[in-house]
């Protein structure tokens, strides 16, 4: 019987003990919290959208990141495999709007407590409060862990640390620095899925308001690097929500080295002509009125100051007076709704981590690391990161499965322990 010291009791972690325990190996799990799965429990708002009920040619578009290093483990473990494998652990299941999978009770907790009962019939060894400190190798292999000041042998060793997002969930890198005293790669780390900051003082005057809808555009002058309809939400320091997290993985290097210009179409179901056709009509319903009156029909009311300052109209202008090219230049404002994009927030706001081990020094078929026989990795502590919707627990569960399938098949080619 071979035995596998897995680092780390996250999902990745504790996925890839079970499908290892279930391939017949003894596996202990070193977790230094009290408890496993501590930033699981908190995904999702405490939902825990696991996985994306998608095709596999629908889920790459969605990775950021390295996606053809992905394609063997996806294509070896994808939703409908992680879906099932839930329920199998007794989890009831659901599929929302954009094919988002969920607990059905909408507690991350049934996903913990399930991994956690199948470990436990399995008879794998959870190691709780317990840091490991180093990985240890031997004759060129990784043979062991040492941690609490013992050292514990083993016949391979999995990093599923995760990254350094949400460190009050006890993320603290250290799964990089194993791999680097192993002879890997970093590639550089940034906060991922992550608010944006913006400069202009108009901007926190917005905190709270929520638009749907809409489309945002980040350029770098006329080169275009994110543009995506959705929603998202002003804040004190910028924008959040689906849209900002989405542009984060795209522009957060650029944000670190330069500033970038951030554009929203708060119209963008309509073109300028028609939307030009629109406020004509409003024009005409509203002829004696003042110019600021007719605005509620077209935009939320916290807005509306915002975009009358921006406009150059003023509010108490008699809608018979505004000119031509008043008119046109509002409207290419609500086409452009203009800010500057200064940085991205930090880790303690950032769903996850984008860099990691380099995927160039990892077999994309078993995760095992192509400079140190006997060491995996799996999840995020990899170069590995995509978009919201259930995507990156995809990637825990499928790179866990085939570290656990890579790391089982060649200890028993050894003879195990």
């Amino acid at each position: 019987m071979s035995k596998i010291l897995v680092i780390g009791g996250g999902a990745a972690g504790m996925a890839l003990a079970v499908f290892a325990a279930e391939r017949g190996a003894l596996v202990h799990v070193f977790e230094q919290n009290e408890k496993l799965g501590k930033k699981l429990f908190i995904t999702g708002k405490g939902r825990c959208n696991f996985t994306n009920a998608c095709r596999e040619e629908d889920f790459f578009p969605n990775v950021v990141s390295n996606a053809k290093f992905l394609y063997s483990s996806v294509y070896g473990f994808n939703s409908r495999n992680a879906i099932d494998f839930f329920e199998e652990l007794g989890v009831r299941t659901k599929v929302e709007r954009g094919s988002r999978a969920f607990p059905a009770s909408d507690h991350s907790s049934d996903i913990i407590r399930g991994l956690e009962r199948r470990m436990e019939k399995l008879g794998v060894q959870i190691h709780l409060n317990t840091k490991v400190d180093k990985v240890l190798c031997r004759e060129n292999r990784a043979c062991g862990v040492e941690a609490a000041g013992h050292r514990f042998q083993g016949d391979a060793v999995a990093v599923a640390t995760g990254g350094l997002s949400y460190p009050s969930t006890g993320a603290a890198g250290d799964g990089y620095r194993f791999a680097e005293e192993c002879g890997h790669h970093i590639t550089a780390l940034r906060p991922a899925l992550v608010p944006l900051e913006a400069k202009e003082p108009y901007i926190p005057r917005l905190q709270g308001l929520s638009l749907r809808n809409v489309e945002l555009t980040v350029a770098d002058g006329r080169k275009k690097l994110f543009s995506e309809f959705g929603e998202l939400l002003f804040t004190h320091f910028g924008i959040s929500g689906p849209l900002a997290l989405s542009a984060s993985s795209y522009v957060g290097k650029r944000l670190e080295k330069e500033e970038l210009q951030a554009r929203i179409d708060l119209k963008p179901a309509l073109t300028p002509e028609q939307l030009d056709a629109r406020v004509l009509r409003e024009f005409e319903k509203s002829w004696n009125r003042q110019f600021k009156n007719i605005l509620p029909e077209l935009f939320p009311a916290k807005l509306i100051p915002v975009i009358l300052e921006l406009s150059g109209i003023p509010g108490d202008a008699a809608v018979h007076d505004v000119t031509r090219g008043q008119r046109e230049g509002f409207v290419r404002l609500a086409k452009a709704f203009p800010f500057t994009l200064t940085g991205t927030r930090g880790y303690r706001e950032a769903v996850i981590t984008q860099g990691g081990v380099s995927v160039r020094e990892v077999n994309p078929a078993t995760m095992e690391s192509r400079i140190l026989p006997g060491l995996y990795f799996a999840g995020e502590v990899l170069d590995l990161d995509a978009l919201t919707g259930g995507f990156n627990l995809q990637i825990a569960w499928s790179t866990a499965r085939a570290a656990a399938e890579g790391l089982t098949a060649e200890t028993d080619k050894m003879g195990g322990a």
